[in-house]
């Protein structure tokens, strides 16, 4: 969408992203949970520990890009495609690993991470919290993000279906870990009806204890399947994400607010204010360059010393009205209607229910 000037994902809108030029990939297909709302429909492998053949990091990285380049040069001549923009996405900027299974458990996972900030590429890791020991000797990712898809013991396991027997402890031990990150770290909820919105005050607590610099709270994605374990019934609408989100924050009121949303994706964003928001001002933007300054100083260093200041249209309750998020330099396309609208004049809607979509 963002070739077209469609308006991109919610890490545009949160972080400052442009979607085109980030590679979403994994080094590891292997996962320790069989989660409810995997969705690769559990074709992946599982395992408590890597029992793989373990192909060279630097070969991945070479493999990825060249396969991002390769699915960039498919959208030549595309209908809508912007020429300037396929020319930038051939320059990759962001990696994502978080596309299959938990990347933690890769064995040269430090020097893949080191050898994409050579490649000028920032790193946003995503871990299920199953892998305290890898998480303690991982190295400075841009932003590092812990899976957090229950409040308690008894509904992790419920929804995650994780294969280790101490799997709450093991979880716990990596929320206190991530607390002593000293780059930007993230908790990641994804919100599941009649499985794992209720004990809010369990979030609260989890909250309290890791001390995330930011809450990616988002409504889980139907992908549908021949036997779904779960329908569209279990998938909330945007306003309930928003409800749920206001919620959670009310609990945590004198560290955290909500920063931003991207309703197309049902997604809400709480942050730090003690660290991120300056006076009226939020900072969750990064400045991505300075961050891979830092990295090759070898020096120590703090989420603070590269944020940047949020753009008005992203912050929570100033952007788009009924669609808030959305960039105001993109243009609002609609299926199945010839027309588009831009960002900047009439809003395309005023319901704030957008159903969640795999962006």
């Amino acid at each position: 969408s963002m070739l077209r000037g469609r308006g991109g994902c919610y890490k545009h809108t949160f972080y400052g992203i442009a979607s085109y030029q980030c590679m979403e990939a994994t080094p590891s297909l292997a996962c320790a949970n069989k989660c409810v709302f995997c969705w690769r429909h559990h074709k992946n492998p599982v395992g408590t520990s890597w029992r793989w053949e373990t192909d060279d990091a630097q070969m991945l990285i070479d493999g990825f890009m060249t396969k991002h380049r390769q699915m960039i040069k498919e959208m030549r001549g595309l209908p809508g495609v912007m020429p300037e923009r396929l020319h930038e996405a051939n320059t990759i900027r962001h990696c994502a690993l978080s596309l299959v299974g938990e990347p933690i458990i890769y064995p040269q996972i430090n020097q893949f991470i080191e050898l994409l900030h050579n490649e000028g590429i920032s790193s946003f890791l995503v871990s299920n919290a199953q892998f305290p020991a890898q998480m303690e000797s991982l190295v400075a990712c841009t932003q590092l993000y812990v899976s957090i898809d229950a409040s308690n013991a008894e509904d992790l396991r419920r929804v995650d279906r994780p294969l280790f027997k101490d799997y709450w402890e093991r979880f716990l031990e990596c929320v206190d870990i991530l607390r002593s990150k000293g780059q930007r770290t993230v908790f990641r909820l994804t919100l599941v009806k009649s499985w794992n919105m209720s004990e809010l005050e369990g979030y609260a607590e989890l909250i309290r204890r890791g001390k995330p610099d930011f809450v990616e709270i988002k409504g889980v994605t139907f992908t549908g399947g021949n036997k779904p374990e779960l329908g569209m019934s279990n998938v909330p609408w945007h306003a309930e994400v928003v409800a749920f989100s206001k919620e959670v924050t009310a609990l945590v009121a004198d560290e955290y607010e909500i920063a931003s949303e991207h309703a197309h994706s049902c997604a809400v964003m709480i942050g730090n204010k003690t660290k991120f928001k300056k006076g009226d001002d939020w900072h969750t933007w990064i400045d991505f360059a300075k961050f891979l300054e830092l990295f090759h100083a070898g020096k120590a260093f703090s989420a603070e010393d590269y944020m940047v200041k949020t753009p008005e249209w992203a912050v929570f309750g100033r952007g788009m009205l009924g669609d808030g998020g959305f960039d105001p330099a993109e243009t609002h396309h609609r299926k199945g209607d010839s027309r588009s609208v831009s960002a900047s004049s009439t809003p395309a809607s005023t319901h704030p229910g957008t159903p969640a979509r795999q962006d």
